[in-house]
């Protein structure tokens, strides 16, 4: 239960936190510096180059810092709009914008003028993952209509012009449990007790994890692309034994429906490899559904259905399905949630190993001031398998597994090392069974960094 206690206890202080931010006023306020105060008339003026001039100077330890930062990011992203034709100049200007507002929220994160400034600047600048997020914030403030209006044709001009995307990352990430082993002493065999081997629970180990990928969107007619891309994950411990790599390629339409809704029909390839070893393959179609209901909420649908070819025992082929819903609440521009809920079903050819699992999540985040962002979050889950699992359930009965698992996590938004934010994540997770030496807990972390293009 102590773990359930601290998720409920980290759930509270992420909603202390929130409820005592301090919704400022979103306006520069007017400096005593006349120096400050002339540059934002020249802004105003449209003569933006002669107000950076003026406030660069100040920014490195100027009394009214926040105002100082707030009129260079406004007069360097108003100046870039002037030279669509000169890519160096209007990109260090973009930039400059960009770091400006940044560093105004790394304190300040519930500023949301500084936030739909950033969200433009990123937007002209290409970065549309990152401007989509921070547009989204902003209407999570309740902007005015015209300004959500215009926020919203934005976020549809980003799914239409999007065409490459990409992602890389890597943790070191030590597990307690690397082999899910029960942690059992002691097994029964019709009725009588055996003690286990000594080297036969659970086994620790710091681990790698590698992951990339990336897609292009072909654009096939107005409202109608064409996605291709591909995934690599790669797991490895000491020794190779509990190695793990996994590479899945998808090809298909995307059918931007309208501003509210998309549709992907996508081809689906998996392989997996075990201990340096072929694993299985699987061949299969996912369907992708996703809609906005409103300015801060949006929803999804995941299917899929797979067959899948183990390289060892044909016992586990057969086809895999699932289907989840999911959904992001963007609560204020400093809290986020996501959740979602799922079913799945696998039929492989042995009996043993047929079932089905249904599962919930939850995940919150929190923008803190000093730059440190916290999340908290959990899963269920629960797995019924079909036939006998005799010696290892009472009376040969069928096997049922629940699986818990409880996440937090933190990063801080003003660190990045060359491109990478690191963030580190702690992860407990226990499983309960009828069956014997198929429960067990484990305790993971994972310091990642993560790098998106």
């Amino acid at each position: 239960m102590r773990p359930i206690k601290l998720v409920f206890a980290f759930a509270f202080v992420l909603l202390f936190e929130t409820n005592n931010f301090v919704v400022a006023d979103d306006r520069s306020h007017l400096s005593s510096d006349p120096r400050v105060n002339n540059a934002r008339l020249l802004i105003e003026d449209g003569q933006f180059r002669e107000a950076l001039s003026i406030l660069r100077p100040l920014v490195p330890d100027h009394a009214d810092q926040t105002d100082v930062l707030f009129l260079v990011g406004l007069a360097a992203l108003r100046a870039s709009r002037l030279l669509e034709s000169v890519d160096e100049e209007r990109s260090a200007l973009l930039k400059e914008a960009v770091m400006a507002f940044h560093e105004i929220l790394i304190e300040q994160p519930e500023l949301v003028r500084v936030r739909l400034e950033l969200a433009r600047a990123l937007y002209l600048k290409g970065d549309d993952d990152l401007a989509r997020e921070h547009f989204e914030r902003v209407l999570a403030g309740r902007p005015p209509r015209e300004m959500a209006a215009n926020i919203l044709r934005h976020l549809d001009a980003i799914r239409a012009r999007r065409r490459w995307s990409g992602y890389i990352g890597i943790a070191v990430a030590p597990d307690s449990n690397i082999n899910s082993a029960s942690d059992a002493q002691i097994i029964y065999i019709q009725g009588l007790p055996f003690r286990r081997d000594a080297d036969a629970g659970a086994r620790s180990g710091l681990g790698v994890v590698l992951w990339g990928g990336g897609e292009y969107q072909y654009p096939l007619r107005d409202r109608m692309r064409l996605r291709a891309g591909v995934d690599i994950s790669q797991r490895e411990y000491a020794g190779r034994g509990f190695d793990q790599t996994v590479v899945s390629t998808h090809a298909g339409p995307r059918w931007l429906v309208d501003s509210e809704t998309e549709i992907s029909f996508l081809g689906s390839v998996r392989s997996r490899w075990a201990a340096g070893k072929p694993y299985s393959n699987e061949v299969g179609v996912r369907l992708e559904i996703g809609h906005r209901f409103t300015r801060q909420l949006s929803g999804n649908v995941r299917a899929s259905w797979h067959r899948r070819r183990h390289s060892g025992d044909e016992g586990f082929n057969g086809p895999h399905a699932a289907l989840s819903l999911g959904g992001t609440w963007q609560i204020s521009p400093t809290m986020r949630a996501e959740a979602s809920v799922g079913y799945s079903r696998e039929r492989p050819r042995s009996l043993k190993w047929r079932n089905s699992s249904q599962w919930a999540r939850l995940d919150v985040t929190v923008a803190l001031p000093h730059g440190f962002s916290v999340g908290g979050g959990g899963e269920l889950h629960r797995t019924r398998y079909e036939g006998e699992w005799f010696s290892f359930t009472p009376g040969g009965d069928s096997r049922e597994d629940r699986t818990r698992v409880l996440r937090i996590s933190v990063f801080n938004r003003a660190f990045t090392l060359s491109g990478f934010s690191p963030k580190l994540t702690l992860v407990n997770e226990a499983r309960t069974s009828n069956a014997q030496l198929y429960g067990y807990r484990r305790n993971r972390a994972e310091l990642q960094f993560l790098r998106l293009f």
